[in-house]
């Protein structure tokens, strides 16, 4: 049986849910201005999975229209479920939409939810505003390690000179996770002062931070 929005659009109003999730997989199969339009519905769906597996799709297919895809991705951060919240959070960096900046600063300072903290933090890089860097100063001393690290990448990304000596301290921390995002941070970032880091850091006794830190100085 073809794919056809029509197709989509029944089973999209299915009482099961592994029907809808069926649908909104199909999605990705139509026209990108038609999948737009079905989307929308799919966000709104009352089970998480199909939510999910929704606003994932926004990444690409949000760029339709994005004024408003910056509407349904702001609702979303309020969604009940963390996963959603995470990953409509990713589409907003993906989407390069910083005009969401301040309600992905407010959902961080607010959320008890580690997973959605790491794709703020995460976000923050891909979207690339200037506003961003106190918050990303504040998510390298979080007690997660994992938004510590996304925090090192988006720095990293952001390009602010300022970041280099709030990262400094980090080439001896004793999580290798660390150390290695720091080489490739530091590789973003440049200048004299991450080049004399990278020096330091050739020396790891974690190879493959060694070995990246030696392309970073030759690259």
């Amino acid at each position: 049986m073809s794919i056809t929005p029509e197709s989509v659009t029944q089973m999209l109003s299915s009482e099961d849910f592994g029907q809808r999730l069926r649908a909104v997989n199909q999605i990705r199969q139509l026209e990108p201005s038609v999948g737009f339009e079905l989307v929308q519905t799919a966000v709104a769906d009352s089970n998480v999975r199909v939510r999910y597996c929704a606003v994932s799709q926004l990444d690409t297919l949000g760029q339709q229209n994005l004024d408003l895809s910056l509407d349904i991705l702001r609702a979303l951060l309020s969604d009940p479920e963390p996963d959603v919240q995470a990953a409509a959070a990713d589409c907003l960096g993906a989407l390069k939409l910083t005009a969401a900046y301040d309600d992905l600063e407010a959902l961080y300072q607010n959320t008890p939810e580690w997973i959605v903290q790491v794709s703020i933090i995460a976000t923050l890089g891909e979207l690339g505003d200037p506003r961003s860097f106190d918050l990303l100063q504040q998510a390298l001393s979080s007690d997660n390690e994992l938004v510590k690290t996304a925090a090192i990448g988006s720095l990293g990304e952001l390009g602010d000179a300022r970041a280099v000596s709030l990262l400094a301290p980090l080439a001896t921390d004793p999580d290798w996770q660390v150390r290695h995002r720091l080489v490739q941070a530091l590789h973003h970032l440049g200048g004299d002062e991450a080049k004399s880091i990278l020096e330091t850091l050739v020396n790891d006794e974690f190879e493959p931070i060694a070995t990246e830190a030696k392309q970073s100085l030759n690259g």
